[in-house]
């Protein structure tokens, strides 16, 4: 009887005991040389694409960056202060129902540059099932946005929450998605350059040409949450 009622207890405290690990580094991830971009607590090391301070839009929300997409104020994509260049970056995030948003990187925040998808590739957030325009495949969850399609069975359900990753080492880009490779290219090679060649990016002339840049959530009109950002140098 005892036993049973111990189980229970764990039970009932477990998700409050696993919540509070968000944004949290344990000691084995800083010594392999993690850091967090996302304190859980405040939109510190962040601001709006070409702007100082973070639009009213963005909070922090279930111990996530988060885009409430009915506010007719402080709307835009927010980006890192930092820039970064050669790294793996880990992050946790859920969209709502319907929901569209991204993960754009080596975004270039200069005067030529119009907005962060014109020179920053894309990790998708999508809501693969419900959006209201039927995706293609290059347009699901986890893909390289318009390059590089990532199988829809790897992304669980809207309202859930997903694993995500973006590696770029020396001009390689390797995305995954729950523990899966979803997008794999290097920049410049023939598999870039087919894959390049029809998309809305080709005529873009500071798209994907460095490879040292922001991280941007994107605001595309849909709810997102974001947490648990690491990154580390490579």
């Amino acid at each position: 009887m005892k036993s049973l009622v111990l189980v229970a207890i764990a039970l009932l405290i477990m998700p409050a005991y696993l919540q509070a690990q968000d944004n949290r580094l344990i000691k084995k991830q800083r010594r392999e040389g993690w850091e967090l971009i996302f304190d859980g607590r405040t939109t510190k090391g962040w601001h709006s694409w070409k702007q100082t301070t973070v639009g009213s839009a963005w909070t922090v929300k279930d111990n996530s960056l988060h885009l409430d997409p009915t506010s007719k104020e402080g709307r835009g994509d927010l980006v890192t202060d930092g820039i970064y260049e050669n790294y793996e970056f880990r992050f946790t995030w859920k969209i709502a129902p319907k929901g569209n948003s991204g993960i754009i990187f080596l975004v270039q925040e200069i005067p030529e540059v119009n907005a962060t998808w014109h020179s920053g590739p894309e990790y998708q957030l999508l809501d693969n099932l419900n959006y209201p325009e039927k995706p293609e495949d290059k347009q699901m969850s986890g893909s390289l946005y318009d390059l590089i399609a990532c199988p829809a069975e790897y992304c669980k359900p809207a309202g859930e929450w997903n694993e995500g990753a973006i590696i770029v080492d020396h001009g390689r880009i390797k995305l995954e998605l729950n523990g899966k490779t979803s997008a794999e290219v290097t920049l410049g090679s023939k598999q870039w350059n087919d894959a390049l060649s029809p998309s809305k990016f080709a005529p873009m002339a500071n798209f994907a040409k460095v490879q040292a840049g922001r991280i941007a959530l994107q605001d595309h009109s849909g709810e997102v949450w974001v947490k648990n950002m690491r990154i580390r140098k490579l």
